[in-house]
């Protein structure tokens, strides 16, 4: 693998109208009387995550997200957000006409309509695994098990035991209104793999089986209604058109060889949701189709308003990207854009608020889910 593709995975650490429930046209929606789910519940990394990492908490390359210009678009302040405003689970919830996800960590948070298990920098495998094998250089410990052991916690306090049989209504109760959002979750994975001799072929099983065991788990509970995101083109990012070498690009015009990578694994994870999908009928599992999603934005920029496909718009040095490392969004030296909504990158390895409410748009309006998120909203409405 080239040393320019090394470098940037080591630092990547994101309708129509059904009755009684909500209107969608070009992503507008409408509230109703009738909400089809009274809660979410999400986890992945920083796509995702609302709040559950701060500046001295978060992945060391991007310690400035408690700072402004993060959050300025539509909150105008800092939410420990990855991004100038909202993101795809801020959308979705919106939608839905739920409020927007409060994370988990916050204590004094009202969770009554869902919590926000995600957390910026997570990884798929296992926090010790990584310990094991000398390759914690720049990691968050949390993981997907952490979600999971974090989300067991909050079904306990609902009444959902493990191994009480008395607890089996209870967990009915929070799964039967309850859409389980699972984000995109395994690049940085591979990041922590890379010098190591660990190979990428061992962490993608590692990471796969991972997601696998734990949407399982959530199955296993009683989990009916699931969203599981793949991952997106990451090539297409700043940082990576930044450091890989001009002959490294795909038909998007991306690093090559990271998009592949990435390609691959999502062809993997759909394998194992069509399992899971035999192994638990009753359960309706969608896979958001977030690479897709992602490219035809590349391929008709204009028609989603971006001019700007890889320069950051908060970030340092100007020129064709707009990036430096040592010199990241929200830090002193840093300015952002006029502008983020003309812009794809936000601050190198995260997406403006405009390229998530794109991607939003296109997993629950268009095709980029299968089955499409409105035949989840059917089996909804269907079930009461």
């Amino acid at each position: 693998m080239a040393t320019s593709f090394t470098f940037f995975i080591s630092q990547i650490s994101l309708i129509i109208t059904l009755t009684c429930i909500v209107l969608f046209s070009s992503f507008v929606y409408t509230k109703t009387t009738t909400h089809p789910f009274k809660n979410i519940y999400a986890f992945g990394d920083s796509y995702t995550d609302t709040g559950n990492t701060r500046s001295n908490t978060g992945p060391s390359g991007f310690m400035f997200v408690s700072n402004l210009p993060y959050g300025r678009t539509f909150f105008h302040h800092p939410t420990n957000r990855y991004s100038d405003g909202r993101l795809v689970i801020d959308f979705v919830a919106q939608a839905l006409s739920l409020p927007f996800l409060p994370p988990y960590l916050d204590q004094k948070a009202d969770k009554s309509s869902g919590v926000n298990f995600a957390v910026a920098g997570s990884t798929a495998i296992i926090h010790s695994f990584f310990a094991r094998n000398n390759m914690t250089l720049n990691i968050t410990p949390q993981s997907l098990q952490t979600q999971l052991n974090w989300f067991n916690k909050f079904l306990e306090s609902k009444g959902c035991k493990e191994s009480i049989a008395t607890a089996a209504r209870e967990c009915e109760a929070v799964f039967n209104d309850a859409l389980i959002w699972v984000g995109e979750i395994g690049v940085n994975d591979y990041a922590y793999s890379i010098g190591s001799s660990v190979p990428h072929k061992t962490i993608q099983q590692f990471a796969i089986n991972s997601v696998t065991g734990f949407l399982e788990a959530l199955l296993k509970k009683g989990a009916t209604y699931v969203v599981v995101q793949g991952l997106p083109p990451t090539g297409c990012l700043t940082l990576s058109m930044y450091i890989s070498p001009p002959d490294d690009r795909d038909d998007m015009g991306c690093a090559g060889s990271v998009n592949k990578l990435l390609s691959t694994h999502n062809t993997l994870l759909k394998a194992k949701i069509n399992l899971l999908r035999k192994r638990f009928p009753e359960a309706t599992i969608i896979y958001a189709d977030y690479y897709n999603a992602y490219a035809k934005v590349m391929e008709n920029p204009k028609k989603y308003g971006f001019k700007e496909l890889h320069k950051t718009c908060c970030g340092y040095g100007g020129g064709p990207y707009n990036f430096d490392y040592f010199n990241a969004c929200g830090s002193p030296n840093s300015k952002s854009c006029a502008d983020p909504s003309e812009y794809v990158n936000w601050d190198g390895v995260h997406l403006t608020e405009a390229m998530y409410k794109a991607v939003a748009g296109m997993f629950l309006n268009e095709t980029y889910c299968q089955p499409r998120f409105t035949y989840l909203l059917s089996k909804k409405q269907k079930s009461g």
